[in-house]
């Protein structure tokens, strides 16, 4: 798929300034569903005093979405979208997650309901687990922990992050702050992205979607920082893999549908690739019978990578900064070409 495919003159979305007409006395309902405690609900009422929170979680959002005017959360249970597009009543869902494959549904992305994500709000967190993974991989932690637990006391091969070269499928919001980070280790960082558009100094290319074959054969490790879209699902398979040196690292922080995992494991199982480092699976949980576990060059983690001590906080703060400018008519962040599945940058 090109650039030129979805011209951005197709796909550009005019957000409504004002709530939709509530009747007399009615009041606008937000709905959430995200771990919230009270005082972040409290802090969402302070910032629009005029509506009614109504904390639905995970047990009722499926039943109160339905009767939402925006909607702040991130849905892990199936959600009636086609029923609450036919209803009217949504307006705005702002994402708690940078992922947006919970709620862009063709029925949602073909209504007038706005959407925003959370793209950036947890890059640090993400740059932070992608940097432990990667560097436990290169340094055989499996390898040590294992022989560890057997009181093995024996030196064995390591790999290098200084001087890599990294290639990084998607630069948004969290492929720029890794990049950034992994400046420090001296690294030729090579990427793609959809609007390969103000290249940090610190990349050496920034190439289009469509240049992943051309830069696959020229880097030692694979970061995947790209959002999951019909696009990009499976992108990573048995051809893509080929096409990585011998040896090779592959990180996936984004969404464990990017890629093929029979192919990731036959890669691995063959020794074309050299190890995996990966925070999401697809499927999602990964069943305990999945290969994958066994391989002694992989390094799996449960989906944390935007885990954070100060994550509700920092969810809550984005959401109700958007809250204000959308009462005030103002621009959202991270306001979402819904076609596409992200957020499009600022300067487009």
């Amino acid at each position: 798929m090109t650039l030129s495919e979805h011209p951005i003159e197709a796909t550009t979305y005019v957000m409504p300034t004002t709530p939709r007409s509530l009747a007399a006395g009615e009041r606008p309902r937000i709905v959430l569903c995200y771990p919230a405690e009270p005082r972040h609900i409290d802090q969402i009422a302070a910032t629009a005093p005029q509506a009614d929170i109504i904390d639905a979680g995970q047990e009722r959002v499926a039943e109160l979405l339905p009767t939402a005017d925006i909607y702040f959360g991130h849905a892990k249970v199936p959600v009636p979208w086609d029923e609450v597009v036919r209803g009217g009543r949504l307006r705005w869902i702002q994402s708690s997650a940078a992922g947006l494959d919970h709620c862009l549904v063709p029925a949602v992305v073909e209504s007038k309901i706005t959407v925003t994500s959370a793209s950036g709000v947890l890059a640090n967190q993400v740059a932070d687990h992608t940097m432990a993974i990667l560097a436990g991989l290169l340094r055989s932690l499996p390898t040590y922990f294992h022989a560890q637990q057997k009181h093995e006391f024996i030196r064995r091969p390591t790999r290098d992050l200084h001087g890599a070269r990294i290639g990084i499928i998607g630069l948004g919001r969290n492929g720029r702050r890794l990049a950034e980070v992994l400046t420090a280790f001296r690294t030729t960082i090579v990427a793609t992205d959809w609007y390969p558009i103000n290249k940090p100094a610190h990349v050496a290319e920034l190439l289009p979607a469509d240049a992943v074959d051309e830069i696959l054969p020229r880097i030692d490790i694979l970061i995947l920082a790209a959002p999951l879209t019909p696009a990009t699902r499976h992108m990573i398979d048995a051809r893509r893999l080929a096409l990585l040196p011998k040896g090779a690292i592959l990180v996936n922080v984004a969404r464990g549908a990017l890629v093929v995992t029979e192919d990731m494991i036959a890669a691995l199982e063959s020794g074309h690739l050299g190890g995996a480092a990966v925070d999401v699976t697809d499927p999602e949980p990964l069943p305990p019978t999945s290969r994958l576990w066994d391989l002694p060059n992989v390094i799996i983690t449960p989906h944390v990578g935007g885990q954070a001590a100060t994550r509700l906080d920092d969810v809550t703060n984005f959401f109700c900064e958007n809250l204000r400018r959308y009462q005030a008519g103002e621009k959202l962040i991270n306001l979402v070409d819904k076609r596409l599945g992200f957020p499009m940058p600022e300067e487009v």
